[in-house]
């Protein structure tokens, strides 16, 4: 069993898709805020974007979609999650293992060597530096920026073998992950798309339904269950 996941899944636990249309980040420009190029020319500016988005990730709350696949896991123990999200709320509310496509926002690597450092306590927001002497940044996939390949192969290699697929709050607009529902269709597996939008798979799915996720996964945990035990 696969959940592969999208922004939709942390939207319901408060987490706006990307960067909240009314809020005062608004006014910049995407590729200044998420690029390599947008962080060499204006570091601190992306580092505060980044930690205030940090801080609401911080304080938002694994909700029952979560909590419902942590419910699925214990049934299915060989069960994976493959997220797009940079939230870590997937690890919060225990679901185990999970493969992060796009990274995670509360960790940091080195502009320079690639090594992952412990935030600064004394500097968790500002420019901190590497043994190495390179900036560090944001632990996430920026435009521009191909996905670890290690964890994409991962990913196929689970979807290849799956029997069953949830495509949960994600676009399936955004390559290669969107390719992951598609793929698991041609291996034979049934996917269930949990989406309360429609989008560019709803008609290839095997089942697509359009309640909210928190909603639907808590249901569907529930009918599994009854019909195991």
């Amino acid at each position: 069993m696969v959940f592969f996941t999208g922004a939709g899944i942390s939207a319901e636990s408060g987490i706006s898709t990307f960067r909240d249309p009314d809020g005062y980040w608004s006014k910049y420009d995407p590729m200044k805020l998420a690029s390599p190029e947008g962080f060499k020319e204006d570091p601190e500016l992306v580092l505060r974007w980044y930690a205030a988005r940090r801080q609401l990730a911080g304080k938002a709350q694994p909700n029952p979609g979560h909590l419902a696949i942590t419910q699925f896991q214990k049934l299915f123990p060989h069960s994976v999650v493959i997220t797009q999200n940079v939230d870590g709320l997937h690890a919060r509310a225990g679901n185990e293992p999970v493969w992060e496509l796009h990274g995670n926002i509360h960790r940091q690597k080195c502009l320079k060597c690639a090594e992952e450092v412990a935030f600064n306590p004394d500097n968790p927001d500002g420019i901190n530096y590497c043994a190495c002497g390179g900036m560090l940044r944001p632990d996430v996939v920026w435009f521009g920026e191909s996905l670890s390949i290690s964890i994409l192969n991962q990913a196929f290699d689970a979807v290849k073998s799956c029997s069953l697929l949830f495509t949960i709050g994600t676009s399936t607009q955004v390559y290669p992950a969107a390719q992951l529902p598609f793929e698991a269709l041609n291996q034979g597996a049934f996917v269930i798309e949990v989406n309360p939008e429609p989008t560019p798979f709803s008609a290839k799915a095997d089942l697509s339904l359009r309640d909210p996720v928190g909603k639907v996964l808590p249901n569907l945990y529930e009918e599994f269950y009854a019909a195991l035990f």
